[in-house]
């Protein structure tokens, strides 16, 4: 997979919080947010606010989940930004994500809320298999936002990217 030079310069990737079981003869696509999510959704949508963490760009999966989750993290913010929707997330592989993160050339910061295992393998190339094991060794947790940020190397011709903060519920 490529590396990712900023633009952006932070990446926020966020998980979709906790989801009901599908209604019976229900779609996956459907499934919305349970009570425990809501709160998970809430919760950490608040700890954002709190730390300033304020993409510039939010692009979100349109399935029911990542819709509920992501409009939770917009009202934390008193809706100063938009939600743009994104067909393509549901079912995606990272490659995806990542392109849709290098696509945001006049943003300084974006975030996806999407599904796993995309979000795991996005966070996974920008910070290596080895981190990622110690960090989350039983994986990326429902609502979990990891907060990514570039760093120039002073000798080197790119950039790499360090999590600064991993936000759970």
């Amino acid at each position: 997979m490529p590396v990712l030079q900023p633009p952006p310069f932070r990446v926020y990737l966020m998980r979709h919080a906790r989801a009901a079981w599908p209604a019976p003869g229900g779609r996956d696509f459907d499934r919305p947010l349970d009570n425990a999510g809501y709160a998970e959704a809430e919760l950490i949508a608040d700890k954002a606010a709190d730390k300033g963490f304020t993409p510039d760009v939010v692009l979100s999966s349109t399935a029911l989940r990542c819709r509920e989750t992501a409009q939770a993290v917009r009202r934390a913010f008193n809706d100063t930004f938009e939600v743009s929707y994104v067909d393509e997330m549901y079912n995606a592989e990272a490659a995806l994500y990542l392109a849709l993160i290098s696509a945001q050339t006049m943003s300084q910061s974006v975030m996806l809320v999407g599904h796993n295992p995309a979000m795991e393998a996005a966070l996974e190339t920008f910070i290596g298999q080895q981190k990622m094991a110690a960090l989350l060794p039983m994986g990326f947790p429902t609502a979990g936002l990891a907060v990514l940020d570039a760093k120039s190397e002073q000798y080197a011709s790119g950039v790499t990217w360090t999590l600064s903060e991993f936000l759970a519920p």
